[in-house]
């Protein structure tokens, strides 16, 4: 693979161990404090965060120079950013296990290849197609309660994790279109900014309280620390490698989830649940080794013989 090639993968490995972290220390923290509480301080760590590196990087002076288009691409940017992570919180919150979040957060790397071949005209051949559909097939079981009636059928959270897929392709799909105007410092600082905006203001109409224990400020500070490391390393990955193929190594995080989850909170899915998150991760990498082109000359080597 060419170097640049290289360095995207490996600017979405480090995210996708991040971000699997970030399940774990804002599941604790959100079992302890309020989520407008929770999102003041988080946001306010990752905006402090943000704009010492953008300051570092020599990133700000971009502010100064940016056009009307890019102003309200960073607007938009904000709004969707907003409807993301207050959906992505609320579902850690609402669904009790956070590795059947994740797994469930499947859906997203599907939908960005949709967006990508549908807005962006990357290829997909049959055989990403194929996987595709398997890591959708997995979510279903994922989400299947065993219910009867629609009410009953998905497990709760399952519409806000649907959601927050939909609103993070849009959120990505502006951003890979961006991201070689705006920097990936810029891109996150902008987040950073409207997301504390948001969370001072439903602290404020909710009237919440400023009490924090130190177990649950330590938790909040560290998966702040660590969402902003993840978002600045997934903006870099866009820079390098599609959007697509970003997203397809993000998806593993599940498996890192999982293990985290059992060793702090001592949860395992259900059983089914545990074959679809299998199901979904085996989707991923048959779409993932399928835009490497492993699978396909693989099948060319086996016709040759």
């Amino acid at each position: 693979m060419k170097s640049d090639t290289i360095k995207g993968y490996i600017f979405a490995l480090v995210a996708t161990l991040a971000f699997s972290n970030v399940y774990i220390f804002s599941k604790a923290a959100l079992n302890e404090i309020p989520l407008a509480q929770f999102g003041t301080l988080w946001y306010a760590v990752v905006a402090v965060s943000c704009l010492l590196i953008a300051q570092f990087n020599n990133k700000l002076g971009q502010i100064l120079s940016l056009t009307k288009r890019q102003v309200n691409i960073l607007l938009i940017l904000g709004g969707l950013e907003i409807a993301t992570t207050t959906l992505f919180f609320l579902s850690i919150h609402v669904i009790p296990d956070p590795a059947v979040t994740s797994f469930l957060g499947n859906m997203f790397p599907v939908m960005v290849m949709l967006g990508g071949i549908f807005i962006l005209h990357e290829r997909f051949g049959p055989i990403e197609i194929f996987g595709g559909f398997l890591a959708l097939s997995g979510a279903f079981l994922i989400s299947y309660s065993g219910g009867k009636s629609i009410s009953t059928f998905f497990i709760k959270g399952t519409g806000i994790v649907f959601f927050n897929s939909i609103f993070a392709t849009t959120a990505t799909l502006v951003v890979k279109t961006q991201i070689k105007k705006l920097s990936p410092e810029l891109l996150n600082l902008n987040r950073a900014f409207w997301l504390l905006i948001f969370s001072g203001i439903m602290f404020y109409v909710m009237k919440e309280q400023w009490v924090f224990s130190m177990h649950a400020t330590k938790n909040t500070i560290a998966g702040a620390l660590l969402e902003f490391l993840a978002i600045l390393t997934i903006y870099y990955s866009f820079k390098y490698i599609e959007v697509s193929r970003s997203s397809i190594v993000q998806s593993l995080k599940g498996i890192f989830v999982l293990i985290a989850s059992f060793l702090v909170f001592g949860k395992l899915p259900l059983v089914h649940q545990l074959v679809g998150g299998m199901i979904t991760v085996i989707g991923i990498l048959i779409m993932t080794l399928a835009q490497a082109g492993f699978i396909k000359k693989s099948f060319s080597k086996n016709k040759d013989r």
